[in-house]
């Protein structure tokens, strides 16, 4: 028994950026799959008492989610429940994403809490502490967490903390894929490189510190798919981040945009798909379960050619 303890120590406390290279390797897969559960589009076997209110819709979601980790275990290395779908549902919701996060980790994949968490002092501190920070003796909820670094270094800090104590990691949200984004990140700065290649630098000052064996930091960041271009100029910005890229699939990119993504290596980058995915039997009729693995299948082969590894 003290053994098994001592090992899940030494599993929790090893850098994030080691734990992915190793599960990239034994895997051969650069995917992570986003668990959004929209309760009017799951399967309708699970929707069966949701009209009995937010619990029923809760423990929907959480088989639905439960159920996809099943169906892609094979071909991903990690999932990212996106937290919006499961605070919607209230504390329901959260018992949920618990839920979601535990069966994940049992399935032995890494768990990315798509969060978007930023804020100063206490505050931040608290974040850190519900996702990244081990508790009475139990592992981190979270193996990392997406967090947004426009409220500059000290809203940042307490998870950077977080990361150093308890192995976690954090993916700052640097080029987004939505439209909108370039109204704050193209911002123009006063030698002409737009604002998102100066937080790009701060990004990789912060992760100096957290560089694991496998020359990987910790400290990724969020670059969308859908802009090709941005994924190169973050992969010469941050040659030791891992950067995790959205936008495959529903949003239009493919897996052929994101080959510049793996020249770090081929645990550099992460490429996440949600809904083309997990909904994929809206489109196809076959049994939900099937079809998200045929299409988890399909795509960690398709990265995997374009990584080139």
């Amino acid at each position: 028994m003290a053994k098994d303890l001592r090992a899940e120590e030494g599993v929790a406390t090893a850098r994030f950026g080691d734990r992915l290279a190793e599960a990239v390797e034994r895997k051969r897969s650069q995917l992570v799959v986003g668990l959004d559960p929209q309760p009017d589009l799951l399967p309708v076997e699970l929707r069966g008492d949701s009209h009995l209110g937010r619990e029923h819709v809760a423990e929907a979601c959480s088989r639905f989610c439960r159920g996809l980790v099943d169906a892609v275990a094979p071909y991903v290395v990690a999932v990212k429940p996106q937290l919006a779908f499961f605070e919607a549902l209230g504390a329901d919701g959260i018992r949920a994403f618990e839920e979601v996060c535990a069966y994940a980790r049992a399935a032995e994949l890494l768990v990315i809490a798509d969060g978007k968490r930023g804020d100063v002092g206490s505050t931040a501190r608290a974040y850190a502490a519900a996702y990244l920070e081990r508790g009475d003796a139990q592992s981190p909820l979270a193996d990392a967490l997406t967090v947004n670094p426009y409220l500059g270094r000290d809203a940042v800090e307490p998870f950077l903390a977080a990361c150093r104590r308890d192995g976690g990691g954090v993916f700052c949200v640097l080029k987004t894929s939505n439209a909108g984004g370039r109204e704050i990140q193209d911002l123009a700065l006063s030698d002409g490189r737009p604002l998102w290649h100066e937080v790009a630098r701060l990004v990789r000052e912060w992760g100096e510190d957290l560089v694991g064996e496998h020359g990987l930091t910790s400290v990724g960041a969020v670059v969308g798919a859908t802009h090709p271009r941005a994924v190169g100029e973050a992969r010469r910005a941050l040659p030791q981040s891992i950067l995790l890229l959205p936008g495959v699939g529903a949003q239009g990119a493919t897996p052929a945009d994101l080959a510049r993504a793996f020249a770090s290596g081929p645990a550099s980058a992460l490429v996440a798909v949600s809904r083309s995915l997990i909904y994929a039997f809206r489109v196809d009729g076959a049994d939900w379960r099937t079809a998200a693995g045929a299409e988890a299948a399909r795509l960690q082969r398709d990265v995997w050619a374009v990584a080139g590894w």
